[in-house]
Parts: C-alpha cells; sequence; structure tokens
C-alpha cells in the first residue's frame, strides 16, 4: 500500500453500497485512476438495485469483503446501524497494514470503540466519522466530526477527497456522543410530529393545534417542519430506528434511562414499516394534510396497543 504525504489515493473501498455509499461513489473524482471498489450484501442479487447503480458507476463490485478490501489505502463503512461491528469485523483480518478504516456509521460510542478495538487489532488505522447531518442535499459537504488517534493524520486525506470535515478529539467515542446526543432531538422532534399531528387529525382539531404552536413559536413552519419530519419517518424510519436504539445504548452507558430515545426508536420503526412511498406509487402527495391522510389510511396502530401508565 502506498499513499503519498498530500493524501494521494489510488485504491478506495466502500463496505455498504446504499445512500451513503452510492453518493461517495457519485462524488468521488476518479479522474486521476482513483479506483473504488464496493461490497454490500445485497450484491449476492445480481438484480438488486444496489449492484446495478455500482455497475452503472463503474464501482468494482467485489464478491465478498474480504475481496473489497484487498489492497485497500481507505475503507468506508456504511452501512446499518446493526450492521456496524459486523462490518468491521468482517474485514479486520484482510486489512493491510496501515489501511485507514474511517466508521462513517451511526452508533453509540461504545460501539465505536469496539469497532476500533477489531481493526487495531489487525493493524488497521481507525478513524470515527460522527455524520452531523443528513448527506443530502451537501454530499460531500456534508459536515463530519472525526476522532481516535489516527483523526489528525487522516484530516488532510480526508480533505484531499473532498470531505467536510474537523477533528473533534483523539479519543474514539467523543465525536460519537455529539451525534448521538444531538439524534434524541432531531428524530425526538420527528416523532413528536407524527404523534402531535396525527392524534390532532383525529381529534378534528389539527388547524387549531397548528394555529397555536404559531402563536407560541411564531418562527416556525409547523405545517411544512412537520411535513419534512414525517417524509424522515416514512422514507428512513427502519434506519433511523437502528441508530435511536444506539442512541439509547449511548443514553444508558451515561446512566440516563433512555426513555424517550426508546419510545422514538419505536415511532420511526412503525413509520418505516410502513412503506408509505410504496403505497403512493413511489412518491409521497405534497403537502401535511395529504400525508396525514395516507398515515391514517394505512393505519399503523391498527395492530398495536400500548399500555398506559395511570
Amino acid at each position: 500500500m502506498t499513499m503519498d504525504g498530500t493524501g494521494s489515493l489510488n485504491r478506495i473501498t466502500l463496505i455498504g453500497f446504499g445512500e451513503v455509499g452510492q453518493m461517495l461513489a457519485r462524488e468521488f473524482d476518479t479522474s486521476g485512476g482513483l479506483q473504488i471498489n464496493a461490497f454490500d450484501l445485497a450484491f449476492s442479487d445480481s438484480g438488486s438495485p444496489q449492484r446495478t447503480v455500482a455497475q452503472g458507476l463503474g464501482v468494482i463490485v467485489a464478491s465478498s469483503a474480504d475481496e473489497a478490501v484487498a489492497n485497500a489505502q481507505l475503507v468506508i463503512s456504511a452501512v446499518t446501524a446493526s450492521s456496524a461491528l459486523n462490518a468491521a469485523r468482517s474485514v479486520a483480518a484482510s486489512l493491510s497494514e496501515g489501511t485507514y478504516f474511517l466508521d462513517l456509521n451511526s452508533v453509540a460510542p461504545g460501539t465505536k470503540r469496539e469497532a476500533s478495538a477489531l481493526i487495531e487489532a489487525s493493524r488497521g488505522r481507525y478513524v470515527e466519522a460522527a455524520v452531523m447531518a443528513p448527506v443530502y442535499p451537501k454530499r460531500l459537504g456534508t459536515p463530519i466530526l472525526l476522532g481516535g488517534p489516527y483523526a489528525a493524520e487522516f484530516f488532510d486525506i480526508a480533505k484531499a477527497i473532498g470531505f467536510n470535515v474537523s477533528v473533534f478529539s483523539d479519543h474514539v467515542g467523543s465525536a460519537s456522543a455529539v451525534k448521538m446526543c444531538r439524534s434524541v432531538m432531531v428524530k425526538g422532534l420527528e416523532a413528536l410530529s407524527m404523534e402531535c399531528f396525527l392524534a390532532a387529525r383525529r381529534a378534528g382539531v389539527e388547524e387549531n393545534v397548528l394555529a397555536s404552536l404559531r402563536e407560541s413559536f411564531p418562527a416556525l413552519d409547523w405545517a411544512k417542519m412537520a411535513e419534512y419530519n414525517l417524509e424522515r419517518m416514512t422514507t428512513h424510519g427502519i434506519r433511523r430506528s437502528e441508530e435511536m436504539r444506539e442512541v439509547a445504548k449511548t443514553v444508558q452507558e451515561l446512566g440516563i434511562a433512555p426513555l424517550m430515545s426508546t419510545a422514538i426508536s419505536a415511532h420511526q420503526s412503525t413509520m418505516g414499516q410502513l412503506k408509505l412511498k410504496d403505497r403512493c406509487g413511489g412518491a409521497l402527495p405534497e403537502g401535511l394534510d395529504a400525508v396525514l391522510d395516507a398515515i391514517m389510511e394505512a393505519d399503523p396502530w391498527s395492530q398495536i396497543h400500548v399500555e398506559v401508565l395511570e
């Protein structure tokens, strides 16, 4: 493996080829001879969307994680939260000495530290990454906090390939603590929007609730924000639910009961399982009223009973 001091790379491997992996494959500049390899469990299906997109972008499709990382200078892990440790475990033994392993996954600090131990035991250089916003619309411009003992030396390499990074800490876990604590609020606002406005719609007081919220918080466009939050949940709820389980783990590790985080995870999962875009012909209808109608028609709570504490 060779890489000069400017951070010049000739081989990057992507582990996971979902939304983030595909964005990276599109955004990295390959005009100078950069080779991009990828592995995703979905590649086993020759007709999967992930494999089709990879081939269309000129990405080298690997048949295994081991094959994908052979001789790579940089391995980027971008899988679901529940698969983050398995992803690190699957490639650790096959990394070349000194290979950087950039962990973009949204997981608890403790999970990051476990992944770090796996990579560094196999001679790799683990770099924690906390992605602080959705990757669209900013793509490579999305802010990322780096952490761990190799964060500072990786900084110039990350900048050279287009990432918007800052070094947060030389300890693994601190950057992810920022991400996880932030997610309580961000994903929590999504879940609150869903519960508030669906309840208001069923009670026939939706406009009254909106008017009251506008009066209390006039700087916020509540209808637009709620519509956006519901779109996020219905589109990414499964992945967000997994992330919120890691958030709950983080909160519990810090000695706080993760009551909100676990409830948010349940709401995110419920919305994600609706597959609402598929039900609506591939895209959600426009406007808060229409989105609420579509969710109510699907009636995700018909088989769910929650015990209310008295």
